[in-house]
Order: structure tokens, then sequence, then C-alpha cells
């Protein structure tokens, strides 16, 4: 039963990716959409492996930003939560200009970014770390507030103190939502590098996309987006087999409930 559960999680987005892939060259071959304006997955594939060692070269550059800014921004915008949760004076004086911040774009900034920190990794990465702090902090904050207060009363009467209180019952019972935040902020992250890197760089998908655009290369265009598309796919990945491994209850009733459906 469980094989056969797991093998339906596979089986299903490969037929969907591949019907999409299918419509996307018809409506290329059939005429409905010109060539020059929309070249064909194959095409793709083409450019993919003829700039392979490019592609891979630019991503380097990308994914070290990314990862730099992804942890910067987790560990500020947990730490922010976790003040923000203990303190009440902390969390009022705070949460409107957190909220503020994300009214501003991203394309708005990253001009600033560029303009004050130069052209090298530093402006990336700030911009992601601001990308990423939000989802990371209202997720977590989200959890920690989420929390049944008659175990906060339970451990109270037990004695245990504000360090076990957290340690055993908030962070567990914030952990979840933590995690769904983590992998949306790890989407932002590779998108908040590649942004960057439009304004000015010298290395980076984003500075690919833009020379490749200048020459009307829509076949590199499509490769480059297809690479920015799996490594956002890979990080969402690892940061779910990290919850698997923070949560192992999770996966546990995961299981069970799945035997049960079946």
């Amino acid at each position: 039963m469980l094989c056969a559960q797991k093998l339906k999680k596979v089986l299903y987005p490969a037929l969907s990716l591949l019907g999409v892939l299918l419509a996307w060259q018809l409506v290329v071959v059939c005429g409905l959409v010109p060539n020059y304006l929309l070249p064909t997955p194959i095409q793709v594939f083409g450019a993919l492996v003829k700039e392979a060692s490019l592609l891979f070269a630019h991503t380097k550059t990308t994914l070290i930003e990314a990862l730099i800014g992804l942890v910067i921004g987790t560990v500020v915008g947990s730490t922010f939560a976790i003040l923000m949760d203990r303190f009440e004076g902390f969390y009022l004086t705070l949460e409107p200009l957190v909220t503020i911040s994300q009214t501003i774009p991203t394309i708005a900034i990253a001009p600033l970014l560029v303009l004050w920190l130069g052209y090298g990794l530093l402006p990336k990465i700030v911009l992601v770390a601001l990308t990423t702090f939000f989802p990371v902090l209202v997720s977590l904050l989200a959890g920690l507030r989420s929390v049944d207060p008659d175990m906060i009363d339970l451990m109270r009467v037990m004695r245990a103190s504000r360090w076990q209180i957290f340690v055993h019952v908030k962070l567990p019972a914030a952990a979840e939502q933590f995690f769904a935040g983590l992998s949306i902020a790890a989407a932002y992250a590779i998108v908040g590098a590649v942004i960057a890197e439009w304004l000015g760089g010298i290395s980076g998908l984003g500075v690919y996309m833009t020379r490749v655009r200048k020459s009307f290369s829509y076949d590199r265009m499509f490769a480059a987006i297809i690479v920015i598309s799996t490594i956002s796919l890979v990080l969402m990945g690892v940061i779910r087999a990290l919850e698997r491994a923070a949560m192992p209850w999770k996966q546990n009733y995961s299981n069970k409930e799945g035997v049960l459906h079946d």
C-alpha cells in the first residue's frame, strides 16, 4: 500500500509535466505562437546541453548568494520572532515596521543596494536576506503564538522554567509552520538573487538572462528559467528532508493515515 502511494506521488506530477511539455510543443509546431517568440521544449533542451558549462558557472554564483542570504534571513527572522513572542513591547514596536517593510517592492530596493554596496555579492546577499526574512518571521511567530495555553499552564504547574516551556512546548508546536515559511523563503531566495543580478553584476543567472535577452536568444532564456526553477525545487526538497528529520512524529502519523485511507 505504501509503495502504491509513493508511486502515485511520482507518477501524477510526471504525467502533468509531460502534458504541459507536449501542449507547449504542439502550440509552437502548429503555429499558434511564432517560434521566434516561443522556442519549443526540444530547442530549450538543446540550449541547456549546449550552454551547460556556462550555466553551471553562473548557477554557482546565484546559489552562493541565495544560500548565504537565506541563512542570514532565517537567523534574523527567527530571532525577531522569538523576541516578539517573548516581549509584548518588542512585538508592538516592530510589528508595524515589519509589515510596512514588505510593502516596498523588491525591484525598487535592488537598485539602491547596488548603488550603495557595489556590484559584488554583498548587495545580492542583503536583498535575499531582506526577502527571506519576512516569511520566516511570520510563520515562526504564528506557530509560537498558536500553542495551547493549557499546555503552558500545565508546564508552569510542574514548575518548568521559561526555557523548558520554550524547548518542550513552543518549539515543537511551531516547527511545522516554521518549515512551511522556510520553504517559501527558499523559493524567494533564488528569485531575489536573480532580480538583484538583473540590475548589475559580473556573473549569475540574472546576468546571464540579461545578456541572452539582448541577443533575443529565447531558447537560452528559457533554459536559464528552467535552471532557476530546478534550483528552487531542490532547495525546497532539502528543507522538506530537514523537516522530516526534525519532525519524525509527523512522518509516522502521515504513514498511518495513508494506510488507513487505503
